[in-house]
């Protein structure tokens, strides 16, 4: 960003939305999280989330990694290190934008 570009240029396209942007908050506290507890903690319906997490993996913030807990399927779901950068500075576009 230049000294005269407006702050809202740095803002994230993936993260303005509430949703996306939630989860990826979520996820930078937490090394991994059960896709459950993740859905829980956001207040978000099964299709809802995996809809989100699924363009997350697309953009490259988030990883999925799937597997079993004796017979039934899970999904875990954690940010990766681009995922990380973007949130910070997203997070950082809207400090500057409300002047904090």
């Amino acid at each position: 960003m230049t000294e005269t570009q407006h702050p809202r240029h740095a803002l994230d396209d993936q993260l303005t939305a509430p949703i996306r942007l939630s989860i990826m908050a979520a996820l930078d506290k937490l090394d991994e999280v059960d896709f459950a507890a993740l859905r829980d903690a956001i207040e978000l319906s099964d299709s809802v989330l995996s809809k989100q997490l699924a363009q997350l993996e697309t953009a490259g913030y988030v990883s999925l990694r799937k597997g079993y807990v004796g017979k039934r399927p899970r999904t875990w779901a954690s940010a990766t290190q681009e995922g990380r950068a973007a949130l910070a500075g997203h997070l950082a576009a809207l400090r500057a934008l409300t002047g904090l």
